[in-house]
């Protein structure tokens, strides 16, 4: 499929000025150049071209808001200096699978200030002696170069960078959900408060039951005291 048509079709009846990601790997480009993308892409953050037959960037508009840009297995050779130009803010280009082939090539990146990491796999580049220590002595604004940093330490894998921030979010909306603790400790003290006093008058009530109990039991007694007292029969005088 060319790529002007899959750009139609990966766009999904979308405006441009909307797309955030654009995938068109394995599409044929027009003559080893780009076509079908210009300047009303202006939202876009990511960028595939893999396996596209590219040999030329020239034709890359300018996309201020790209991070990351994906152009491996082509046949790219030089022609890197379009990127600093138009795409400035990129942080992550792979450029692996192409026909990269010396340091000069690569020096062209010095100006995207933003990057953290190149792909140069499989280019011819790496086959350099002292070739990683040489990139990031050139490159010195990158993090990771084929994956790894400078001590062989991997790249984390970007869901998870996501993932994480998801968590971490989710972990933020449960505390704003669960409010302030002071709310808890107050409402505690308050229950605490309403217990003790229930049971105060529950005490209240049971002495006055014990009283009323105990005043009844003397009246019975009375009564019955005087049930069996004899009758007194007045005396008359003969």
């Amino acid at each position: 499929m060319e790529m002007k048509k899959r750009i139609n079709l990966e766009m999904r009846n979308r405006a441009p000025e909307k797309v955030a990601e654009l995938v068109l790997d394995n599409c044929r480009s027009s003559n080893g150049e780009i076509e079908g993308l210009n300047d009303t892409f202006k939202e876009l953050e990511f960028l595939s071209m893999a396996n596209v037959e590219l040999s030329s960037l020239a034709k890359l508009p300018t996309l201020t808001k790209l991070r990351k840009l994906e152009l491996s297995d082509n046949l790219i050779s030089g022609g890197l200096e379009v990127l600093a130009e138009r795409c400035p803010n990129l942080t992550y280009l792979n450029l692996s699978g192409n026909k990269i082939k010396d340091l000069s090539t690569v020096e062209a990146l010095q100006n995207l200030k933003n990057l953290k990491s190149l792909d140069l796999f499989n280019c011819e580049i790496t086959n350099l002696e002292d070739y990683r220590e040489s990139v990031f002595d050139l490159l010195q604004q990158i993090t990771y170069l084929d994956g790894f940093d400078q001590e062989d330490n991997e790249a984390p894998d970007s869901e998870d960078e996501e993932d994480e921030d998801g968590d971490e979010d989710e972990d933020e909306e449960e505390e704003d959900k669960a409010g302030p603790p002071g709310e808890y400790e107050e409402n505690d003290e308050e229950d605490d408060d309403g217990s003790d006093l229930g049971e105060g008058e529950g005490e209240d009530e049971e002495d006055e039951e014990e009283v009323g109990l105990s005043y009844l039991m003397k009246e019975e007694i009375q009564v019955s005291f005087m049930l069996f007292l004899p009758s007194q029969v007045p005396k008359h005088s003969t």
